[in-house]
């Protein structure tokens, strides 16, 4: 027997168009926009540990203060070109509420950069690879605890998974543990706070790093007047780069809200691993980080776990197309 659409063409048609859109699979000039946008931000978040190598010779503390500094003229300039953002800081500044909010979510974003630093110059990359793996399902669990989001069955079994491959590190590879585990819970905990804030990404970015500046130019200058001398003085190609980190910092964050004006969250959820293979990928290769048994082993459930909450995830979304009324 004919099924319903094959009766009625049109009807078919448009719901392979839904489930494209749904999947992220929609070919229009917003659709793809959004998708090289994604692409380019994981992109650069995942070469970063290149970038932060290069700069080795700072120290990390220094390093993430000058990546504060020069980040707050870029997000000010693109305040200033869009103009309508204008209104959107002010009001952050003068709601309390979301300045206070904003003071958390600056405070976890600057532990999460002085982490990943730390991290990089240190040789873990593969450490901090595994941390933005682990990141997406601890967002899950904190929308499970503080949200009120119910998980499914499959769901619950990634985060299990998740949780052995963490336990598995346990065994002999606790400073990888630690460094993952640091790096998943400030960002997830810093995506959350920044969920329950009503502000834009950049106007956002903006108001942490005026918040944070006053600390961060305290952590430049105290170089600066000591016997050490300022990392800005080193020469070659540092003073470059540290100025540099702003435009690495805040180019990004950008193109990430551009994606998520135009994409579903199940193309999300796909790119989003981008970041962490790349890193992984450069652990292996370029920084030549060995990857032992148990660390292997770690990865493998990790991945699995990610397997299955990204299959579920594409499931659930052609059965919410598949009953959506025609």
């Amino acid at each position: 027997m004919a099924s319903a659409d094959e009766l009625q063409p049109g009807r078919g048609l448009a719901r392979r168009r839904d489930a494209a859109k749904a999947l992220g699979m929609n070919h229009s000039p917003a659709m793809r926009r959004g998708i090289t946008a994604a692409v380019a931000a994981y992109a650069i978040w995942g070469l970063l540990p290149l970038y932060f190598r290069a700069l080795h010779a700072v120290p990390p503390l220094e390093l993430v203060g000058w990546r504060v500094v020069f980040t707050l003229p870029v997000c000010l300039l693109f305040i200033a070109v869009r103009q309508r953002q204008v209104a959107e800081l002010r009001a952050a500044f003068q709601n309390r509420r979301v300045l206070g909010l904003l003071c958390l979510s600056a405070a976890l974003i600057g532990a999460n950069w002085l982490i990943f630093v730390t991290a990089i110059n240190n040789g873990h990359v593969l450490a901090t690879s595994l941390g933005y793996y682990i990141n997406p399902l601890i967002n899950v669990l904190l929308g499970t605890m503080f949200l009120g989001e119910r998980l499914s069955r499959v769901q619950w079994s990634a985060v299990a998974l998740a949780g052995a491959g963490i336990a598995i590190l346990l065994a002999g590879a606790v400073d990888t543990l630690a460094v993952a585990l640091s790096l998943a819970f400030t960002f997830a905990f810093y995506g959350f706070v920044r969920k329950q804030t009503p502000v834009g990404s950049v106007p956002g970015l903006t108001v942490e790093t005026i918040l944070l500046i006053l600390p961060a130019l305290a952590i430049v200058a105290v170089p600066a007047v000591s016997g050490q001398g300022s990392s800005l003085s080193i020469g070659g190609t540092i003073t470059p780069l540290l100025v540099a980190s702003g435009v690495a910092t805040a180019i990004p964050l950008t193109l990430f809200a551009v994606a998520t004006r135009a994409l579903p969250l199940t193309t999300l959820g796909f790119v989003q691993f981008i970041a962490p293979t790349l890193s992984f990928v450069l652990g292996l290769t370029v920084f030549g980080e060995t990857l032992d048994p148990t660390r292997l082993a770690c990865f493998a459930v990790i991945w699995v776990a990610i397997a299955l909450y990204t299959w579920d995830m594409l499931r659930r979304s052609r059965q919410s197309v598949g009953n959506t009324p025609a």
